[in-house]
């Protein structure tokens, strides 16, 4: 696991994420580059697309994320991704001027994870990466309440550091509780947030749900108290923790 990046209130993002770019325009792609650096990640960098191809061949299994412009002399980007297809589901990330509906439509038919028109900005660039990643089960991110620790990248729930077996929902249920401790929850607004709003169960899910994690818990199920008529509240119990 990667070293802590960032913490900020219980909440810790772990990052060591391998990013090749792939970038013509070199003074984008140095700044891009430095600038992910400085947030952690480590960087490969190529500046025309056969160049990418080798780097992409000789890291493909370290490498957890490709950003790829579209438009370069040579192997442009799309047939860098068609290439990068035939060999891995590795995300990609298209970063181009074309603005076009079609052209973004083509994009994703050929196995595209994303696309940022540019002009773009740096931050908004992390945070489509974040998103990807995220979504890849490439980041990993922990949030700590008391003794409750939540990794999503692993999606596990451990108690005072032991592993407590959730299931997916339960998982699911631990995450937005921690997230929002100290709140009081609505069962609809837990079932709408935990289940989706499509959701056709009723909201005795949530107070079976709630029911398991406690019995999971154990002397820590009290983490999660019922609020009478209103839902539930995640708060830690500092005697407890003491």
């Amino acid at each position: 696991m990667g070293r802590c990046s960032r913490m900020l209130g219980g909440r810790c993002i772990m990052r060591e994420n391998l990013i090749l770019i792939i970038e013509d325009e070199e003074k984008l792609l140095f700044t891009l580059r430095d600038y992910l650096r400085m947030n952690g990640y480590r960087v490969l960098t190529a500046c025309d697309g056969n160049s990418g191809l080798e780097i992409f061949y000789d890291h493909m299994h370290e490498i957890d994320l490709l950003l790829l412009d579209i438009m370069m002399p040579g192997i442009n980007g799309s047939e860098v991704l068609k290439e990068v297809r035939k060999q891995s589901d590795l995300p990609v990330i298209m970063m181009t001027a074309k603005e076009s509906i079609e052209s973004q439509l083509t994009s994703f038919e050929q196995g595209a994870d994303d696309y940022i028109i540019k002009p773009y900005v740096l931050a908004v660039v992390k945070v489509h990466i974040e998103a990807i990643l995220r979504r890849a089960g490439k980041i990993s991110e922990q949030v700590t309440a008391g003794v409750v620790l939540v990794d999503s990248g692993a999606g596990k729930v451990y108690i005072d550091g032991e592993d407590i077996e959730a299931t997916r929902k339960e998982f699911e249920l631990m995450v937005f509780l921690v997230q929002n401790q100290n709140l009081v929850l609505k069962r609809e607004k837990i079932l709408n947030s935990v289940w989706g709003y499509e959701y056709s169960g009723n909201q005795r899910t949530v107070d079976t749900l709630i029911k398991q994690l406690r019995k999971k818990m154990g002397k820590y199920g009290t983490y999660i108290r019922s609020i009478y008529g209103a839902g539930y509240v995640f708060e830690v119990n500092t005697d407890e923790t003491a």
